[in-house]
């Protein structure tokens, strides 16, 4: 799988390059039809707690799928991003499983 990471408004992390590639893998070996991955990290000034943005795209056959998560730091906006795109991913193999 090829694996993208932007960072916008913000300087490049490569621990957290290496954070989110660890979390990918462990994707990548429940759904072995991942394709690629487009990951961005965005920083945004707000006056709630929240303020850094995960958005991530996967490339699988069918259409893209989709998930961000606006949350207080790097780490937990990446998991629930992760989350979001596992949940996605059970439907879609749910629904293209070969009857028998």
């Amino acid at each position: 799988m090829k694996i993208n990471i932007q960072f916008v408004n913000m300087s490049t992390s490569e621990t957290m390059e290496a954070y989110t590639e660890k979390k990918l893998d462990g994707l990548v070996r429940k759904f072995d039809k991942i394709i690629k991955a487009n990951v961005s990290f965005k920083k945004e000034n707000d006056s709630k707690d929240k303020g850094v943005i995960c958005e991530m795209e996967l490339s699988v056959p069918g259409p893209r799928l989709f998930a961000s998560s606006n949350e207080k730091n790097y780490e937990l906006a990446v998991k629930n991003t992760i989350s979001d795109l596992e949940k996605q991913l059970l439907k879609r193999k749910a629904i293209t499983k070969p009857y028998l």
